[in-house]
């Protein structure tokens, strides 16, 4: 098959969760025996026509010169070049600034098949005319697309009752860590099982007031690492109002070995995320083998099932927060065991791939 990923700035990874998957997924298929091109933003600093046999494709992005706006020109180049080709299947990873140019899409067009991602406009950060905006764009994908994939069953269930449509489930990736690095505790000034830790873009639905507050409220003395980027104007705000109660805000960092070992080493892992699907931050600190406590939201719920802590607002983090002392370690351990065996039976990159192969070729097969 002949197959391009559309939606990403493009591999290999250097931003975030769809780049990543973008990276796994075309990588595996080209293993596979696959013809791949993921697509890439102009100023990409890889600088290849190849990445582990996946041709990589740039296209003009006004990204720096006018932001978050420039998606929408990227991605119509982007389809529209693709359109010109002769791919079997062009994937796009995301809708609200690949949709407008689905209008460019006709009856002897390629294969379409878009992730919804998360429900977008539900992000607290959009304000009512933009969330009026990309449920537009909502609709306008569901309606283009010869095939939708929700990655989580949570999304799946509601673009049935929304939209009255079927998508396919298919899940993000991880594959299971077995080497940490102690030593790298060393550089954060924390040791084993005696902090906090949060990696998250710093959002408000992603709930981090929500667990800080908690983390102040149990008045506990060991140290919360907060990862993400702090300086943007919400990440100053957090900075000012949690500044000075051991809360670290480390800034972004994005070597998988060094978030690996935090997330492996942590008394607690926070994942406060709560308008997406399945999470890939998620998936990574399952595979790190972290004990975790979650937003008690659906999507949370249906990944992680049984096998972590719920919270709904700050009195019950603190709550967690100091129960946990008494958390015996066989309990601990099997949480962890029954997340890492969950990893490896059906969240394995080597699952999703094949999940998406097949896909593919039931695709073309009902073509």
């Amino acid at each position: 098959m002949k197959i391009a990923i559309l939606g990403t700035r493009g591999i290999p990874n250097s931003y975030g969760g769809f780049e990543q998957f973008a990276e796994y997924l075309s990588v595996g298929l080209v293993n596979r025996g696959h013809s791949v091109t993921v697509y890439n933003v102009h100023f990409h600093e890889y600088n290849q026509s190849e990445f582990k046999g996946v041709r990589i494709k740039k296209i003009y992005s006004p990204e720096k010169q006018i932001g978050a706006a420039a998606n929408f020109i990227y991605d119509y180049l982007c389809l529209k070049d693709a359109l010109k080709q002769d791919f079997d299947i062009i994937y796009e990873a995301g809708y609200h600034s690949n949709s407008p140019s689905y209008y460019l899409l006709k009856k002897n067009s390629p294969i379409v098949i878009t992730n919804m991602d998360g429900i977008e406009w539900k992000r607290s950060k959009w304000n009512y005319f933009t969330r009026q905006l990309i449920k537009r764009l909502e609709k306008i994908a569901v309606r283009k697309s010869d095939y939708l994939v929700s990655d989580n069953s949570a999304i799946q269930q509601y673009y049935k009752k929304e939209f009255g449509v079927d998508s396919f489930c298919i899940a993000y990736g991880a594959d299971i860590v077995e080497y940490f690095n102690e030593e790298i505790l060393r550089t954060y000034d924390v040791v084993i099982r005696e902090y906090f830790l949060l990696i998250a873009r710093l959002e408000p639905e992603n709930n981090i007031e929500m667990i800080l507050d908690g983390y102040a409220l149990s008045k506990d003395a060991r140290p919360f690492l907060v990862i993400g980027n702090a300086e943007t104007k919400y990440g100053r705000l957090l900075q000012q109002k949690y500044g000075g109660r051991n809360i670290r805000f480390l800034g972004g960092i994005y070597d998988k070995n060094v978030l690996d070992s935090l997330r492996h080493y942590s008394t607690l892992y926070f994942h406060g995320h709560s308008v997406g699907g399945t999470n890939p931050s998620l998936l990574e600190a399952m595979a790190s083998q972290s004990l975790i406590v979650a937003h008690g939201n659906p999507f949370n719920r249906a990944v992680l099932g049984q096998n972590a802590f719920y919270f709904n607002n700050s009195s019950e983090i603190s709550s967690i927060i100091c129960e946990c002392q008494q958390t015996n370690e066989h309990k601990r351990l099997l949480l962890i065991s029954d997340n890492k065996a969950k990893i490896e039976d059906e969240y394995s990159w080597n699952s999703i791939v094949h999940q998406y192969e097949n896909l593919f070729y039931e695709a073309l097969k009902e073509k």
